[in-house]
């Protein structure tokens, strides 16, 4: 008796379960929200002729869109402002999805911060020679040194930083009611950061255009809500370790930056299926 019982509970589960199983193999799927992110403290070395030093325990943030200013999130023309996430995918499974996106974040590095400075600078550098402000020439080890400052270092990935990775993520259904449905999203990825720097260093630089300047890993975890077969909201958490080696600063082709960034990102987007079993 127990044993039918238990056979039952068993055969009731699993059909339990079967119910709330969606089907999409097969379907595509597309995304945007918007995101907010953190950086954990970093160090910036910075070379080129007659300078190599090192900036530690740099401080930044990220720099999202008010939303006094929520024409910039709805207006088709002007909605790629603030700090976005696209992303489309396919689904290999009914569970497992491969996907490419743009994370389009935004790095700051703090003004007027103190930060300590180990390597040289010259009282001429780059090529033409550049003079730079007899407070920042000389030899360090660990001093600090205030950076931010108009005539030493601006620095900032604020058009953005992103990050243009391909994940594989996994939906794990939780919950179903009807046409609705809530599903436990994890996934890794992989790709390339590619930030338009805006920098100054020694008064030299600009806001520089896209270059591939470095690649990263990252993992994501989130909850999916499923308000149709068609619609879906995600709430999901990522981090990421990038390496950027190649960052462009005064704009002459001598100079650059190194940087390892960590990154945390929140992220919401509005998505839709299409394609695949209706």
């Amino acid at each position: 008796m127990k044993l039918l019982l238990l056979s039952g509970m068993l055969l009731l589960s699993l059909s339990a379960v079967a119910q709330i199983h969606p089907t999409r193999k097969g379907t595509f799927f597309g995304e945007w929200g918007y995101n907010r992110s953190a950086y954990v403290n970093s160090a910036i070395q910075f070379v080129g002729p007659g300078y190599d030093f090192t900036l530690s325990d740099v401080v930044a943030k990220d720099a999202p869109t008010p939303l006094s200013e929520f024409n910039k999130y709805v207006n088709p023309a002007l909605f790629s402002i603030p700090q976005f996430n696209l992303h489309v995918g396919y689904f290999l499974t009914d569970n497992l999805a491969l996907s490419v996106g743009w994370d389009h974040m935004k790095y700051v590095m703090v003004n007027n911060q103190m930060a300590p400075i180990t390597g040289f600078i010259s009282s001429r550098v780059s090529v033409p020679a550049q003079v730079v402000n007899p407070t920042y020439v000389g030899t360090f080890d660990h001093q600090n040194i205030q950076v931010a400052s108009a005539d030493f270092l601006t620095f900032e990935h604020t058009d953005g930083f992103n990050y243009a990775s391909v994940e594989l993520e996994h939906n794990k259904p939780v919950w179903s009611k009807g046409n609705q449905s809530l599903d436990w999203v994890n996934g890794v990825g992989m790709g390339l950061v590619v930030p338009r720097s805006d920098v100054r260093l020694f008064t030299l630089g600009k806001n520089h255009f896209w270059n591939v300047a470095g690649a990263g890993a990252s993992v994501k975890s989130g909850l999916r809500l499923n308000f149709s077969k068609r619609i879906y909201f995600d709430a999901l958490v990522k981090t990421g370790l990038t390496r950027l080696w190649d960052i462009r600063t005064t704009g002459r082709s001598v100079d650059h930056a190194e940087q390892t960034i960590l990154f945390g990102e929140f992220a919401g987007s509005l998505g839709v299926y299409f394609g695949g079993k209706k």
